[in-house]
């Protein structure tokens, strides 16, 4: 049995290297999968066509209309300037007159675009012509951005707050026959100790970056030639006003949570209304029709991708004795299943790689022990949402890229923001759950 466990870490080690050295999840997956059928002496062509491409195919079957509608839906926001409009409005309000009112400003625009279901890959477009002349006005080193932004966008919004439309709150429901409102108290008690958490994390990180005397200019930033005309011209471009900004957003969370649609079709529906509203300010509207529905390729080829390695890994001995490790652990059964989604989530990288994985390998075990599915369903989805932030991301590589940052330069904020506060965060959840359900 030793033989078999060090297969599975081995696998993913090998999978987080490449990650690390820049290699898609689209071919490593497989390359990994390979790795566990050859060293398990498991039959290659039929266990990668059955297991690998079975997982595969299910959950590209379950979830395409999602990926495709939320990608969809978050390029009319992004086209019209209708993220841009809302993130104004939410500075207006908070103000600019310190630091740390600018990067509490940063988490809010975060936080109310993901929550109102723009990707997250999108909302970093969205954010940075707003933040960049921000941090440059108020002289902020511009390696804080990013402890801002993931608190924001990748923390609470997504795994946390009930009612969020990211696609981690969406495919437990497919398993547990839950919504996406499922253990508000669970969410709500991780959403306040995280934002607590990381509001001290953003002061105490302001305070030491102006003790070592960084500023915008002495630290690395953004700043290039071509930055002003860029902002220039998305001055001269036409926005919807806030009011129409925020009307499909809006019809989204209210049909998810008030009127309990399915979340394909709202979805649909916070689609058609985007078209009808947004009409007069997206120049080409075919084009962004066109973007929008490719731009599903990549996250859900990428996640299925994982949730495939997943599916071979679940087949050999090494997965079935860490699993009855997991599901045994001392105390709450709850335990066990976040300490499950967590490492499945950081050993692929992704979060909802993970909890997919997670889903189809235990959901029907946990079911069975007769607890109640919408504290499963959060705890789960919180359990998603810490490790996966790990620096093999595709996120978070992406994030880095965006804001011209590397490694280096600001994973620190993402890991302290992103996976260590989400963890101690998980603490009271955990508790929250085991009491009151």
């Amino acid at each position: 049995m030793i033989w078999e466990v060090s297969v599975v870490i081995f696998s993913l080690a090998l999978l987080i290297f490449l990650a690390l050295r820049g290699f898609s999840i689209i071919i490593i997956a497989p390359l990994a999968s390979i790795t566990v059928i050859l060293l398990n002496q498991m039959p290659l062509l039929e266990t990668l066509q059955e297991a690998y491409m079975g997982g595969f195919i299910n959950f590209a079957k379950q979830f395409f209309f999602i990926f495709l509608l939320a990608a969809m839906f978050g390029k009319f926001m992004e086209d019209s300037g209708a993220a841009i409009v809302i993130a104004k409005g939410i500075l207006k309000v908070i103000g600019k007159k310190s630091k740390f009112r600018v990067l509490v400003a940063v988490v809010a625009m975060a936080a109310v675009l993901t929550y109102g279901g723009v990707a997250v890959h999108i909302v970093i477009f969205a954010m940075l012509p707003i933040a960049k002349p921000l941090f440059r006005e108020l002289n902020i080193p511009w390696h804080l951005f990013m402890a801002a932004f993931f608190f924001g966008a990748a923390t609470f919004s997504m795994t946390m707050l009930p009612g969020t439309p990211a696609i981690h709150n969406v495919i437990p429901t497919k398993y547990f026959g839950t919504t996406v409102m499922a253990g508000p108290l669970v969410g709500i008690v991780a959403t306040i100790a995280i934002i607590i958490l990381n509001c001290y994390y953003l002061k105490y990180a302001l305070k030491k970056s102006e003790r070592k005397g960084e500023t915008y200019w002495n630290s690395k930033n953004m700043e290039t030639a071509s930055d002003q005309g860029e902002h220039h011209s998305q001055k001269e471009k036409k926005l919807p006003p806030f009011l129409i900004a925020i009307i499909p957003p809006v019809v989204l969370l209210t049909a998810l949570n008030f009127f309990k649609i399915d979340v394909v079709y709202s979805l649909m529906l916070a689609v058609v209304v985007s078209l009808v509203v947004f009409w007069p300010f997206i120049e080409n509207k075919i084009n962004t029709l066109n973007l929008g529905a490719t731009n599903t390729v990549l996250p859900i080829v990428n996640t299925s991708a994982d949730v495939g390695y997943g599916a071979v890994i679940a087949t050999t001995a090494g997965f079935a004795a860490i699993s009855d490790w997991l599901t045994n652990l001392p105390g709450s059964p709850l335990i066990s299943l976040y300490s499950a989604t967590s490492l499945l989530s950081g050993i692929t990288g992704s979060g909802s790689g993970g909890i997919a994985i997670a889903m189809e390998a235990l959901a029907n075990k946990y079911m069975q022990l007769g607890l109640n599915p919408e504290v499963l369903h959060r705890i789960a989805v919180i359990g998603s949402g810490g490790f996966d932030a790990l620096p093999h991301n595709g996120g978070v590589i992406t994030f880095l890229i965006a804001a011209g940052l590397t490694h280096k330069d600001a994973y620190k904020h993402v890991f302290i923001t992103g996976v260590i506060a989400p963890t101690i965060a998980a603490i009271p959840a955990l508790i929250a759950g085991i009491l009151f359900y």
